[in-house]
């Protein structure tokens, strides 16, 4: 018969406390090999040290007990890719988090003036598109465009990615009648898509295969200002002066591994999980979109876009319509033109628009312009 441990030398041995053994034991996360009839006492076997210092370990990473459950289940290669993909995900959350801390130090200590008001007071001309791809069935990818929301979602294929993406956008729309200083924004924006992902979780319930997932990328306006909220692989892009940047950070698989330095772009573009989401919005309370306040300036020209748009078509094919086109109508058809050029395997979301100077009629009208 085999010798067994008691908690406490259990406990020494797994450096753990008995304390958490306990708690271990009432989630049934790592139950005792046997339980003394008359003590009550907990008794461990030899071999289940090594699941107990995994626990100890997954803990100090500060992963979640569910999901430690989850890992510790796995076989041992499994169990390594699901906590690569935690880390990356708490790095990549961490350095959201950190933007948001330096975004409110400089907002409190007054650098930089991220939310004074501007003198000239600016609007948008927008358009907004959604088209489904020639070899699909059916279109998930949702675009709208506002006075002063922006936004596309992608939802995954499946049976309820259409409800997901229209579903998230939808939780925004709110927001534009609205009247909030700039600094509010972000806030607005955070509590907007934590409603957003309940709503998802009560159309998840109710799909055929429990899932409804979508991403999303949306710009809100107040007066100068524009708070951005991303999660997934949509995108926004932003051309001043001749210069096309990308203000979001895809959170794919793939992504990770370009900013790990193990892939190249280039790699990555054929990559056979390039598509791979390790973040979006699912339905189930754990959302952690990026969230950023910038400043806009006339002349500013932003393109928000599903991956249809992004994976088939260049940035530097991207930067040239955005420069050469007269007006957000023309930009948005040349791009969709070349999508459907490039085979269109994906559906396509797009929504352009242009930042304009107002005088106080422009402000009340600010309708969509061409």
């Amino acid at each position: 018969m085999r010798e067994l441990l008691t908690i406490g030398a259990f406990a020494r041995a797994a450096r753990l406390s008995p304390k958490a053994l306990r708690l271990y034991d009432e989630l049934g996360l790592l139950p005792p090999a046997a339980v003394d009839g008359d003590s009550g006492y907990r008794l461990y076997g030899p071999e289940q040290l090594e699941r107990a210092r995994l626990i100890a370990w997954l803990r100090r990473l500060g992963m979640p007990l569910t999901r430690i459950r989850h890992v510790c289940d796995l076989p041992a290669e499994a169990a390594a890719e699901e906590i690569a993909g935690y880390w990356e995900q708490f790095l990549a959350e961490t350095a959201a988090r950190g933007r948001l801390a330096t975004f409110l130090v400089d907002y409190l200590t007054g650098r930089g003036s991220p939310v004074d008001d501007s003198a000239t007071m600016l609007g948008i001309r927008y358009v907004a598109r959604s088209e489904s791809g020639p070899v699909r069935t059916s279109n998930e990818d949702t675009a709208y465009a506002g006075p002063r929301l922006l936004a596309v979602a992608d939802g995954v294929r499946g049976g309820a990615g259409d409800l997901a993406s229209a579903t998230a956008i939808e939780a925004l729309k709110p927001l534009e009648a609205l009247a909030m200083p700039a600094e509010d924004l972000l806030g607005a924006l955070a509590d907007a898509v934590d409603d957003a992902d309940a709503e998802i979780g009560t159309i998840a319930a109710a799909s055929s295969d429990g899932e409804a997932v979508t991403t999303l990328t949306a710009l809100l306006w107040s007066g100068s200002h524009l708070a951005l909220v991303h999660i997934g692989d949509t995108r926004a892009y932003r051309l001043r002066d001749g210069e096309l940047s990308q203000i979001t950070h895809d959170h794919t698989f793939v992504q990770s591994l370009i900013d790990e330095g193990r892939l190249t772009p280039e790699e990555a573009a054929s990559h056979p999980q390039r598509s791979l989401l390790v973040r979006a919005l699912t339905g189930t309370g754990g959302t952690h979109p990026d969230l950023s306040l910038h400043q806009a300036a006339a002349g500013d020209r932003y393109l928000l876009c599903s991956d249809g748009l992004s994976a088939v078509v260049s940035a530097a094919s991207l930067r040239k319509v955005l420069t050469e086109e007269d007006g957000p109508q023309g930009v948005l058809d040349a791009l969709i033109a070349q999508a459907y050029a490039a085979g269109a395997p994906d559906n396509i979301a797009c929504v352009v628009a242009d930042v304009v100077p107002l005088d106080a009629a422009d402000a009340v009208r600010n309708v969509p312009g061409r």
